[in-house]
């Protein structure tokens, strides 16, 4: 599986699309978040989905588990390959999101944001580390049965360690030398595939490039010799 999902975070429809097909001969899929969600809804979703690379809804859904259950089986229509709801919901949510989702999409925790580090955290009376508040919501979700998490990639290794199995879906990705625009946790496409990232979430790097299909081929070049082991 191709790692790279290439995130299309712009309300703007024509853009989106655009940019997709810039990319969809070296993407393993893209992403769709609550900015673009909210702008054009399901028919945008369709309308990406029409160029035929998977789809990772990044709606993060959260709250009470039966209006998670019912909004995850109102976006069963979409065939999302990938579909993110808050750790923090607690477990009868997530298993209850778990239980509505078609056998074909993965739904994957949030735990800590990539925007937000330890003094975040305190400030939400949130104690410890990022990587102790990862750690538990990863057993958490673990435990209610969904397929994975989201992770920054500096808490990935400590992740996959407590679970060797799960799914694990690293966003603020950053090739060497760019940019942390609004994360404060990032970390290389080429580290975090080797702490065992099962998808990599890159935006701006590729998206804001002269040449977007030219940023993702340089980005899979240095993923290449991992590739080649697997």
């Amino acid at each position: 599986m191709n790692p790279i999902f290439v995130a299309l975070d712009t309300p703007d429809l024509e853009r989106a699309v655009e940019l997709a097909e810039a990319v969809r001969g070296d993407a393993g899929g893209v992403k769709l978040g609550l900015e673009f969600f909210s702008a054009h809804g399901p028919s945008g979703i369709r309308r990406i989905g029409e160029l035929g690379l998977p789809v990772f809804l990044d709606l993060k859904l959260h709250d009470i588990p039966n209006t998670v259950a019912k909004a995850v089986e109102a976006l069963a229509p979409l065939k999302p390959a990938v579909l993110t709801v808050h750790a923090a919901g607690g477990r009868l949510m997530l298993a209850a999101a778990k239980a509505a989702a078609p056998p074909d999409t993965k739904i994957v925790a949030v735990t800590v944001l990539t925007s937000l580090d330890q003094s975040d955290l305190a400030e939400a009376g949130i104690g410890g580390t990022t990587q102790d508040q990862v750690r538990r919501l990863a057993k958490l979700a673990q435990d209610a049965g969904v397929d994975g998490i989201v992770c920054s990639g500096a808490e990935l290794a400590a992740a996959r360690e407590a679970w060797p199995s799960g799914f694990f879906v690293v966003p603020g990705v950053r090739p060497a030398g760019a940019g942390l625009d609004d994360q404060k946790r990032v970390v290389t496409p080429r580290q975090a595939l080797d702490d065992g990232a099962s998808i990599l979430v890159i935006g701006r790097p590729i998206t804001g490039a002269a040449d977007p299909a030219r940023a993702i081929r340089d980005i899979a070049a240095t993923l290449e010799s991992k590739e080649a082991i697997q």
